[in-house]
């Protein structure tokens, strides 16, 4: 006889402090002007939907969803790289099960997409967009190649560093998170308006991955930790404009 299934841990909603996370209007960040609300906004009160809700996309994951390097005939460009960790809530307590989708730029630092007109080539072999779950204990796993550096047009000589986007899902659709992840030692981070846009050090700190040598796999991937928190005082900082 199987025992039955706990059911998830809810807790209401708790706003974000505003040191961890970026403004809505932040002038460095050109495109925040024309985004950022001209009115204060206004606080809705929660009710049940805001706690609970819908579970996203686990029918339709499948075997190489989560392996951006495996999605087409052949090899792409680029440095293979493993981006791994945990996904917790405010009290460290693991999010299972939970949904996770990735997009990021080709190792030359060029998305595929029709907007992007940087002149760098497309990869025929890569399309940057990679999804999975969580498992009991809310780690995950992509492997995936190392994203290149691109101009934006922001300011003068402007350069995106290395990142990967991420959008997470906890147990309740307020707990919906969009954000990015950087990598250790990029020269580029410091000239960075979007994250540089966060008002608290740490809170910056927690967007950016740590190597890993203890996961990486010899002769074939280097590997990257990192971990994710959905709310709370440690929340990872998300994208707000």
């Amino acid at each position: 006889m199987t025992s039955p299934a706990k059911p998830p841990v809810i807790t209401p909603y708790r706003r974000l402090d505003p040191k961890t996370q970026p403004p809505l209007l932040y002038e460095p960040y050109r495109a925040s002007v024309e985004r950022a609300p001209r009115k204060p906004l206004i606080l809705l009160p929660q009710t049940l939907s805001e706690i609970t809700g819908p579970v996203y996309g686990h029918g339709d994951i499948q075997a190489t969803d989560n392996d951006l390097t495996r999605q087409h005939a052949g090899e792409p460009q680029g440095q293979r790289i493993l981006v791994t960790g945990r996904v917790l809530d405010d009290a460290g307590r693991p999010v299972p099960h939970t949904l996770i989708e990735i997009w990021q730029a080709n190792a030359a630092g060029r998305y595929i997409h029709k907007a992007d007109r940087n002149a760098a080539p497309l990869d025929p072999n890569f399309s940057g967009t990679g999804r999975t779950l969580t498992d009991a204990q809310g780690h995950y796993r992509f492997v995936t190649i190392q994203p290149g550096a691109y101009p934006w047009g922001n300011h003068p000589n402007a350069w995106r560093p290395r990142h990967i986007h991420f959008s997470l899902f906890g147990t309740a659709f307020a707990t919906r998170l969009v954000t990015q992840m950087y990598f250790q030692g990029d020269p580029l981070i410091p000239f960075d308006p979007l994250l540089n846009a966060i008002p608290e050090e740490k809170a910056r700190e927690r967007l950016i991955c740590k190597f890993d040598p203890n996961l990486t796999e010899p002769d074939w991937a280097l590997a990257y930790r990192f971990d994710v928190i959905l709310r709370g005082r440690e929340a990872t900082p998300f994208e707000g404009q």
